[in-house]
């Protein structure tokens, strides 16, 4: 071979990295979301508008270099592992959990693909991760609770109806922090001299039944523990505790915007404003491993003002002047 065609060859074989640079950034990415909502669900639409404008405002546009496969399981398992199967088989670079029930079969259909899951309770309990400063694996993500944040249900109950001595709690036993959530109501409860009644919020017939049995007593209060559980039958709880007229504390907005009394909790959508950060990250080459997982950083305490009226409570001035939101 002659020298120039040597130097040549060698010029070509250096630009052939570069080419191949700028064919993978050019490529259009796949990112295969599984939530934890009915496709039916009007919360749906606005959680997928706040993770699609938030990967937007880092450069990724659905249809020019991202397409996004949404699966919508609602509180079904088997729709749940059923749906990951086929997310999976499309080979996306990245999968989202919208909720702490999608994790588990996603883990489950794939350990290469990584996973970045929103509103997770407990995530090292279940075994989601190793550790949250060090997941490890191929998943990490967002967690939307602390044990500390069911004693402040308890607080703001009796903040906004003194006269409760009572408080059915809405939790799911099976899930692990369910029980955190209980057990750290409990324990403040004996300082509040306040009695609390476990209810099984995962049947919609035993809502609807413990509750009103609850309710024949004077006193009462609810408060609802958050799980997905909770989430899918928010309708029902809503239209329970107004039906016997219970002053009740929810774990977020979605119940007080629909007719709730009272919530305080971190803010659902931040999660998947953080979430599309990471998957940003990981589309450029980081690791889920290396990414920590988060608990969230603001908090909002919302109240219902005509839903107070209606059960002749009249909130505190000094609660209403510390609110986030308070609807009239």
């Amino acid at each position: 071979m002659r020298r120039r065609e040597f130097i040549v060859g060698l010029a070509g074989a250096a630009a052939w990295p570069l080419a191949a640079r700028a064919q993978q950034a050019d490529r259009i990415r796949r990112i295969g979301v599984l939530m934890n909502l009915r496709e039916d669900d009007p919360e749906g639409p606005v959680r997928d508008a706040t993770f699609r404008q938030a990967l937007q405002n880092l450069g990724w546009i659905v249809g020019r270099n991202l397409r996004i496969e949404y699966r919508w399981a609602g509180n079904d398992p088997g729709l749940y592992r059923k749906y990951a199967a086929e997310l999976v088989a499309l080979e996306p670079d990245v999968l989202l959990a919208g909720g702490g029930l999608a994790v588990r079969p996603l883990q489950q259909a794939t350990r290469n693909v990584p996973i970045v899951f929103t509103n997770a309770n407990d995530p090292i309990a279940f075994g989601f991760v190793s550790s949250l400063a060090r997941p490890g694996g191929n998943t990490t993500g967002f967690i939307n609770i602390e044990s500390t944040l069911s004693t402040k249900w308890l607080g703001l109950l009796k903040r906004v109806a003194p006269s409760v001595t009572r408080a059915a709690v809405l939790w799911d036993p099976t899930v692990a922090s369910g029980k955190t959530q209980f057990d750290a109501m409990r324990a403040a409860a004996r300082s509040l001299d306040m009695v609390l009644t476990p209810i099984d919020v995962r049947d919609a017939n035993d809502i609807v039944q413990d509750v009103a049995a609850f309710a024949r007593e004077p006193g009462g209060g609810l408060i609802v523990t958050a799980s997905t559980s909770a989430t899918s039958h928010r309708e029902l709880i809503l239209t329970v505790a107004s039906r016997h007229r219970l002053p009740a504390v929810y774990p977020n907005r979605l119940y007080v915007a629909r007719g709730g009394l009272a919530s305080y909790g971190p803010i659902f959508l931040d999660q998947f404003r953080a979430a599309a950060g990471y998957v940003d990250r990981i589309l450029k080459g980081e690791k889920p491993a290396d990414l920590p997982v988060q608990a969230p950083t603001r908090y909002q305490m919302v109240l219902n003002l005509t839903t107070a009226k209606a059960l002749g409570l009249t909130i505190p001035e000094t609660l209403l002047a510390t609110a986030d939101e308070v609807i009239q």
